[in-house]
């Protein structure tokens, strides 16, 4: 007995050494990442040039080709084993001349409203769309309507984002579909038009763009489609209870073209050990036109690309395959998303782990994470590793709509979390710009993104080695 309880302790002092000796190892390298990423860095220059000296970058844009040609560069010049271009199908949709609008109180009295088209939205006629404005707070309010009091009309979706919900995801979340959907919607009762009040937090005069569908509705019975700001939204709202018949007239002349050929933008660090094992970092190449993209998305493409020049820079080589994907058209069509998962299917690619960055380039928080709660427990072994870096957020759930078609077959999805409060000031606005982004929460973020993918890389997702009090527990 004295002697299965001396083995007993032996067992547990060197399990308790290796644990030990795996977070000082462990601690070492991600030390490494972050000093790497923040006294040497590249993705604060790579975003400049892209937010800079190229711009917003619509899918099936001159701007989104400069954007495949900049990137694709660029990773070939970190001396990966493999860099390539995935031809995709893409929509082309264009702006055309700057949108025009102004609220009429009577003969000659006009205030102008700063508006922009939806993404998808047919223009108006030559001369613009001018009518009466009915003010709903949501989609499911047009029943309660009907056609006798829509028809004519442009309909006014005002439901604002929430300010009493701290994850403002989930604010955005309650009230996008109403751009998303509300010009379908609207239509079928007759409506002649619709703008939608700027999916924004805070009182600005930045109207707010993205993508909107109007379904299997015949091109026929179309509407036009636009944001207007929040500023705007409140002065609309506002004139709406002491004069219900006013005028709203806005003008916009963007066109549908023919879908383009354009790529998504992969560079690989063949892995070592498992190179069947597919580990996927990425974020979307494609932005909105009217800012630079600097947040949304520049901010993800360039934290992934770094997350391999820093693995090359503290001569680390991943064990598994490590792949950086620049997506293409995740604002308005989802396709560069859709095309690298079908590709990976009918290449029987087996995807172990993919994290995305599409929230932002601010200071990181941590990790959503869509996984067992095996896996997850895994994960959260390695959260005091990240405590130093003041990182504390991990939850189950999460991950992004680009790699969202790889889920299922056991695949890891994760996403970055970075602080998001701020986030919704520039979403889809004309100040997503560079001078928006802050140099050191932007290299946190891509340090973060690394430093996970290095212990995914290590470890995989196996039951992690228990220190000793957990042992006698």
């Amino acid at each position: 007995m004295k002697t299965f309880k001396m083995g007993l302790v032996l067992f547990l002092i060197a399990m308790s050494a290796t644990a030990q000796n795996q977070y000082i190892s462990d601690s070492l390298s991600i030390r490494k990442i972050y000093d790497m990423s923040l006294l040497n860095g590249k993705s604060y220059e790579w975003l400049d040039h892209l937010s800079n000296e190229i711009g917003g970058r619509l899918s099936g844009s001159y701007k989104a080709q400069q954007a495949v040609e900049y990137t694709k560069a660029q990773l070939e010049e970190l001396g990966l084993d493999k860099v390539w271009l995935q031809p995709v199908m893409v929509p082309k949709w264009t702006r055309g001349e700057r949108e025009f609008a102004f609220v009429q109180t009577g003969p000659g009295v006009t205030r102008n409203v700063n508006i922009t088209a939806l993404g998808g939205s047919i223009a108006t006629p030559a001369g613009g769309t001018k009518a009466q404005v009915l003010e709903v707070q949501g989609i499911e309010q047009l029943a309660e309507y009907g056609r006798e009091n829509i028809e004519g009309k442009i309909v006014f979706f005002n439901r604002p984002m929430r300010a009493d919900l701290i994850h403002t995801f989930e604010s955005y979340g309650g009230c996008v579909d109403q751009r998303y959907s509300g010009a379908k919607e609207a239509a079928k009762y007759g409506a002649v038009g619709v703008i939608v009040r700027s999916m924004n937090l805070r009182l600005d005069d930045f109207p707010h763009t993205g993508s909107m569908s109007y379904g299997d509705l015949p091109v026929k019975d179309r509407i036009p489609a636009a944001a207007i700001s929040t500023n705007d939204a409140e002065y609309l709202s506002g004139m709406l209870k002491i004069q219900k018949d006013l005028e709203f007239s806005f003008k916009l002349s963007c066109e549908q073209h023919e879908d383009v050929q354009s790529y998504n933008v992969i560079g690989e660090i063949t892995g070592s050990e498992f190179p069947e094992d597919i580990m996927v970092v990425g974020g979307h190449l494609d932005s909105w036109d009217i800012g630079d993209g600097a947040h949304d998305d520049g901010a993800g493409v360039v934290q992934s690309m770094e997350v391999l020049r820093l693995f090359r820079e503290i001569g680390y080589t991943p064990k598994r395959t490590l792949r950086v994907v620049l997506f293409m058209n995740e604002e308005n069509g989802l396709r560069g998303g859709n095309k690298y998962a079908e590709v990976a299917k009918s290449k029987g690619e087996n995807h172990f782990f993919a994290l995305e960055s599409d929230s932002g380039g601010f200071t990181p928080r941590g990790f959503g994470i869509t996984a067992s709660k095996e896996q997850f427990e895994s994960v959260l072994s390695w959260k005091k590793l990240f405590k130093p870096y003041l990182i504390h957020y991990f939850e189950r759930g999460g991950g992004g709509a680009d790699i969202s078609p790889l889920n299922g077959g056991g695949t890891v999805l994760a996403g970055l979390r970075p602080d998001s409060q701020r986030y919704f000031d520039y979403h889809h606005a004309a100040n997503d710009t560079f001078d928006k982004v802050n140099k050191r929460e932007l290299e946190l973020g891509a340090a973060t993104m690394a430093s996970l993918v290095y212990l995914v890389d290590k470890y995989g997702f196996e039951k992690p080695i228990q220190n000793t009090q957990e042992i006698a527990d």
